[in-house]
C-alpha cells in the first residue's frame, strides 16, 4: 500500500475565504461564509530500534524516559492521548507522558489501576497551577519548535502498551486563513 505525504497543516473546505455576504454555500458551492477546517492528525508510538510504527512499549524503570518516536509540529493543539494496554501495568507503577525526559508536561501519574488491558484516555492530571501548565501545553505544544513525546513509568514491570497522540497541526499560527 502506498501513502501520500503532505507538509501540512492540511485544511479542508469548499469556501476558502468569506465573501462578506453572511450566507452559507450550497452543496458544492464556493461562495459565502468560509467553511475551512483543519484536518486532525494522529501519530503512534514506534520502536526506537527498528523505527516500526505500532510497536508496543514496555514498562521500564524510573531512570529512563522512553522516546516514543512521535514528534508533534510546533503550534499544534493536542486533542487526545490514548494508551492501549496489551499487558497490564504491574505493581503500583504510574505512567506519565510529556515533551521531555521528565515526561510530566502533558500527563502525570496515571495510576496502574487505570492501566489494565484495554484503552485508556489520558488528559492533564496535575492539580492546581500544574494543571494549568499541562492544559496550556495541550493547547499549544510550542510556539517555536516541534516537540518529541516521551513516556515514563515510575517502576519496572511487565506492562506493555501503545501510545497514540491526536493533534491539529499548526493551528495556533493561523489567523484568518493566513499564517502570522
Amino acid at each position: 500500500m502506498s501513502s501520500t505525504v503532505f507538509t501540512g497543516p492540511v485544511l479542508s473546505g469548499n469556501v476558502l475565504q468569506s465573501d462578506g455576504s453572511g450566507t452559507y454555500a450550497n452543496v458544492g458551492g464556493s461562495t459565502g461564509t468560509s467553511n475551512v477546517g483543519f484536518v486532525q492528525m494522529i501519530q503512534m508510538s514506534e520502536s526506537a530500534s527498528t523505527g516500526l510504527v505500532s510497536t508496543a512499549l514496555t514498562q521500564a524503570g524510573t531512570t529512563t524516559a522512553y522516546n516514543t518516536g512521535m514528534v508533534i509540529p510546533a503550534q499544534s493543539v493536542i486533542t487526545d492521548i490514548w494508551v492501549y494496554v496489551t499487558a497490564a501495568i504491574s505493581g503500583a507503577a504510574t505512567l506519565s507522558i510529556g515533551t521531555s525526559t521528565t515526561s510530566t508536561e502533558l500527563v502525570s501519574a496515571i495510576p496502574a489501576a487505570s492501566l489494565v488491558v484495554g484503552q485508556f484516555t489520558a488528559g492533564p492530571t496535575s492539580a492546581g497551577a500544574g494543571a494549568l501548565t499541562q492544559v496550556n501545553n495541550w493547547l499549544n505544544v510550542s510556539n517555536t519548535q516541534d516537540v518529541p513525546i516521551y513516556v515514563k513509568s515510575s517502576a519496572t514491570g511487565t506492562g506493555t502498551f501503545y501510545v497514540v497522540v491526536s493533534y491539529i497541526q499548526g493551528i495556533n499560527g493561523f489567523v484568518a486563513g493566513q499564517y502570522t
